[in-house]
């Protein structure tokens, strides 16, 4: 299992919400590339990066820095505001080694396999729920799709990896969802990300349990409820 320290931009600097709501936004560390320089230090080798804005916006805004860090040399996983081939298009440029859609999961499944058609090893899907249905648009609209059942559709057309968060256990520190995850788990073979609620080395053991190919964490590592080094040295453990 990888294990994926987050890093979330709005208006250019690291920021933590609560539950996805923007009114909860603080910053969390001096700048998002220090943010990404100290988990490269602690042995981070993958970085989840979100661009708020670009969610709110429906279109990339914080390009400058998410190439900044993506610049550091390690791989980063990117989402937020990806609406267009042109956006991938950019971040794949950029040297993004995941590139993450989100609300056109639903919207726009020609798109979404167009790009797991040019680009199946960078191609994933963020699949936010709230009660077990779909959330999009920066979380701000709920919807009526169950995400197993979205997580199955993108599945059927060549997606290979699948970011889900239980929008209700995020930035909570509350552990992630293990119901949920269990049951995509078992409904699709994808590679399943876990997002959401990860508070300490019992909750990223339990993922791995799961047989989930990885884990975002976000406030844990940032409060200090989790330490980065002892994650990855038991995501890595046999």
């Amino acid at each position: 299992m990888i294990i994926l320290p987050a890093i979330d931009i709005k208006d250019g600097q690291c920021v933590r919400l609560l539950r996805g709501e923007f009114g909860t936004v603080h910053k969390v560390a001096e700048s998002p590339e220090i943010s990404a320089r100290n988990f490269i230090e602690k042995g981070a080798g993958f970085l989840h990066v979100v661009d708020l804005d670009g969610a709110l916006m429906k279109k990339p805004v914080n390009i400058e820095t998410v190439k900044r860090i993506i610049n550091l040399g390690v791989p980063v996983e990117i989402g937020g505001g990806i609406r267009t081939e042109k956006d991938f298009e950019t971040y794949a440029e950029l040297g993004a080694k995941r590139i993450v859609l989100g609300s056109v999961a639903l919207t726009d499944k020609a798109l979404v396999k167009r790009c797991a058609d040019n680009y199946p090893s960078l191609t994933a899907v963020g699949i936010d729920a709230k009660n077990g249905f779909v959330s999009t648009e920066g979380w701000l609209c709920n919807g009526n799709v169950e995400y197993t059942e979205l997580a199955k559709e993108v599945e059927a057309i060549g997606v290979r990896y699948v970011i889900f968060t239980d929008i209700a256990r995020d930035g909570t520190l509350e552990g992630p969802n293990l119901e949920q995850l269990s049951r995509l788990k078992n409904a699709v073979s994808v590679n399943i990300i876990a997002s959401g609620g990860i508070r300490d080395i019992n909750d990223i053991k339990n993922c791995k349990s799961l047989g989930i190919y990885g884990a975002v964490c976000g406030k844990s590592l940032y409060s200090g409820t989790l330490d980065l080094r002892e994650a990855i040295e038991c995501s890595q453990k046999e």
